[in-house]
């Protein structure tokens, strides 16, 4: 099969190889999947990079990213022959393994390969692992949102994007933060009662005056130690902070005083670590939104397999709004 493997860390032109590597034989329990389409992330590309998961080559080579999408083409044992030929999308391929969605084939396990409804575009499979399993989880993991207030900084970001559109769907009123008009419109489709531009510093204010001094009941965080000095200018107490990223304040100091007496939460998700219970839950809501078409979709671009290096490269840019999907299928 053609497929896309690391066996060193660095910049992606230099580290990812593109040729010919063994197609894999499912084991008990997993499905082989024939991929259409591989759906990167910035997780992924911190692997590669060897900003994460020094360990990771221990072992060899590397084939990245934990997304896609495809057809199930044969069975292992003690999986029912009947998913074979099923449209499936794959969430959690390159985690705890070395062997992720950037190929033809794929073998994994049967309930990391959830059924992906015919109404719903492998491009649209291969964005829902992280981006939309994480935005589910910060909404939803500390229970029912209806009638709260859900700030979603962020909120044009691939997770961001989705967390809106949970929250929105399940009652809430959702507040946002963008920084453009392109991205303040990303989010009002998505959505959104109210979006902010957080370049402003006085954005916290601006959001108490839009909503006659309430402040938030909880808050869906993409920087999170940037973010929670005004995070905790805007929440309740008693409130949740779920956050999925601090990248550019990897080392964030934490006013325990002051947090402590408003008796907040923080809850720091990667869907590789959620419960499964979360995972089944997610997957179930996935699956009831794609079949009512209640989903917003956004692909920023589609890049062939043997591009693969120019999709990582686009990532690391940061310019992209939405997702980017790797075609898999191979002429």
């Amino acid at each position: 099969m053609k497929a896309i493997w690391f066996d060193k860390f660095g910049d992606a032109a230099d580290c990812l190889q593109y040729g010919d590597l063994p197609q894999p034989t499912p084991a008990e329990g997993e499905v082989l999947v024939r991929l259409h389409t591989s759906g990167p992330n910035p997780s992924d590309v911190k692997k590669r990079s060897g900003a994460t998961a020094p360990s990771l080559l221990d072992d060899g080579y590397v084939i990245p990213h934990s997304d896609g999408a495809g057809v199930i083409e044969a069975v292992g044992e003690g999986v029912p022959a009947a998913r074979v030929g099923e449209r499936v999308w794959v969430y959690q391929a390159q985690y705890g393994r070395r062997f992720g969605t950037a190929a033809e084939y794929i073998c994994v396990e049967s309930n990391r390969a959830p059924r992906l409804p015919d109404s719903a575009s492998f491009e649209i499979g291969a964005c829902l692992g992280i981006p939309v399993m994480t935005a589910h989880r910060c909404v939803f993991s500390d229970g029912d949102v209806k009638g709260k207030t859900v700030l979603v900084t962020g909120g044009a970001g691939r997770v961001g994007y989705y967390a809106i559109q949970w929250a929105a769907q399940a009652g809430a009123r959702v507040i946002a933060t963008a920084s453009n008009p392109d991205d303040e419109a990303d989010c009002l489709d998505a959505g959104a009662d109210i979006v902010l531009n957080h370049r402003m510093p006085d954005w916290p204010e601006m959001l108490l005056n839009a909503t006659g001094g309430e402040k938030v009941d909880r808050v869906v965080d993409v920087e999170f130690g940037e973010n929670l000095e005004k995070v905790l200018d805007v929440i309740n107490t008693n409130g949740v902070i779920a956050t999925y990223s601090s990248s550019h304040n990897q080392q964030p100091v934490l006013p325990f005083y002051r947090m402590m007496f408003m008796d907040l939460t923080v809850r720091m998700v990667i869907v590789y670590a959620m419960p499964e219970d979360a995972k089944a839950q997610a997957i179930a809501d996935i699956e009831v939104a794609l079949e009512a078409g209640k989903l917003k979709h956004r692909i920023a671009r589609t890049v062939p397999l043997a591009n693969c290096a120019e999709a990582h490269e686009l990532i690391e840019a940061g310019k992209l709004r939405g997702c980017l999907v790797v075609n898999t299928k191979v002429d």
